[in-house]
């Protein structure tokens, strides 16, 4: 079974790995790399995200773009992942499991709600884990249940 490799970054560098996939008409015959991918886009609700929505095309097989914010417990003004975006979170790994080369996750800095999430795909992917132990400790866990619900309703 093919495994997708998966990248956790920043927006800023996930934008920067996306673009060595495009090739400029005129200027380069093929783009630098030519891997499939499908993106898990998490922005923060505040400001309206990131100003910035990745789209599919020729290597960019999917997107999820969901708005949460990097909070573990409610805060006034921000939002907690819900269950309905974990829920999609667990359905786009599942359906990308196998039919991408690379799943790219990322929030802002890269560190904290897109590490839970990597974290997660590595494990029920059963890809070997990193050393990545400091992550949004709220998000791991809701897809975690959101996983166990489903698994045991299938």
């Amino acid at each position: 079974m093919k495994k997708p490799r998966i990248l956790v970054t920043s927006a800023k560098n996930a934008l920067r790995y996306v673009m060595r996939h495009f090739c400029e008409p005129g200027v380069t015959e093929y783009p630098e790399k030519t891997d499939t991918y499908a993106v898990i886009s998490i922005q923060d609700t505040y400001g309206g995200g990131f100003g910035f929505e990745l789209k599919k095309n020729k290597y960019c097989k999917d997107v999820l773009t969901l708005y949460f914010d990097d909070i573990e417990e409610p805060e006034h003004g921000l939002r907690l992942i819900s269950f309905p975006q974990a829920i999609a979170i667990v359905k786009f790994i599942k359906a990308h499991a196998e039919d991408v080369d690379t799943l790219l996750i990322h929030c802002f800095a890269g560190v904290s709600r897109s590490r839970a999430v990597g974290v997660f795909a590595r494990e029920v992917l059963d890809i070997p884990t990193t050393d990545e132990d400091d992550y949004n400790e709220y998000v791991y866990a809701i897809l975690k249940k959101v996983w166990k619900e489903l698994n045991r309703n299938s």
